[in-house]
């Protein structure tokens, strides 16, 4: 059994908020470059022209590149064989993230009660995913996600009739529906299977995968490409002034269900799908 201090979790997760918020991905800077040169539409051209600049900016003066730097969301591994001495899992990702959205400079942006809308003026809670692994080490993945593009989201209770063409075209048509309030172009998840719950999870997840990388399984890649073709049809365009570039790619993850259902969830991330993570190894007790 290997240890882990919660102060080096909370540590880990505090740098993760600010970088997560200030550095966009390379391979989401990568693919504004290639949608730069594939665009049509001039004002698309210069959107993303615009979406580069502020990016490099976010990056070069330790700023965030959004004002809406998100609800943390959080995806743990956790070794079976570590132990997290110090104060708990849990509470130490939190006080990461109220440390990080404080020193960050970060916009505070969590309410205490959904009806009431009181602020909790730290960012916290986070919305926090387990998951039990083999092996002694915990990693974690932040991913701040802005509200103007989760609103756009939806689920679909398909009925197993609807089929594969069924579900396709709820993606696309939940697409559409969102126009340019998800800040385009988008990266579209897609989960399909399990219950209500785990297909969302799936969609969620599934904006973790770096731009360009398919399902490793061919017929699913096949799918997200044709997925990605049709919604680039729909001539959304960059921040939604229209041209070929609504999204800059379509990931797909499914899982096994029940022969009665066929839930479909789409979950948008925005210009601005941001993440990052760390690997944390335990000690020797």
């Amino acid at each position: 059994m290997k240890e882990l201090l919660a102060e080096d979790i909370i540590s880990a997760v505090e740098k993760l908020c600010i970088d997560s918020n200030y550095d966009l991905g390379p391979d989401i800077m990568a693919s504004f470059q290639k949608a730069l040169k594939e665009e049509r539409s001039p004002l698309g051209q210069e959107v993303l022209e615009r979406l580069i600049e502020n990016a490099n900016i976010a990056h070069d003066e330790r700023v965030p590149m959004c004002q809406d730097t998100g609800m943390a969301v959080i995806f743990v591994e956790l070794g079976q064989d570590l132990h997290v001495v110090g104060g708990g899992l849990t509470e130490a990702i939190n006080e990461g993230v109220r440390r990080g959205y404080d020193k960050g400079y970060l916009r505070k942006s969590v309410v205490k009660d959904p009806f009431e809308r009181v602020n909790t003026g730290d960012n916290t809670p986070a919305v926090i995913h387990y998951d039990i692994v083999p092996g002694d080490s915990l990693h974690l993945v932040v991913a701040p996600k802005g509200f103007g593009s989760e609103n756009m989201g939806g689920l679909k209770m398909c009925k197993p009739s609807e089929g594969l063409e069924g579900a396709m075209q709820f993606v696309v048509d939940t697409v559409d529906r969102a126009g340019g309030n998800p800040c385009p172009p988008i990266i579209v998840g897609v989960g399909v299977g399990g219950t209500m719950e785990k297909a969302t999870f799936l969609a969620k997840k599934s904006l973790l995968r770096e731009v360009g990388n398919h399902n490793p399984e061919e017929r699913l890649a096949k799918i997200e490409e044709e997925l990605l073709e049709r919604v680039n049809r729909l001539g959304i365009g960059p921040q939604g002034f229209g041209g070929v570039t609504t999204a800059l790619a379509v990931n797909l993850e499914v899982y096994p269900t029940h022969i009665a259902g066929m839930p479909v969830a789409v979950n948008i991330g925005c210009h601005a799908t941001r993440h990052k993570e760390i690997t944390l190894q335990g000690r020797e007790s």
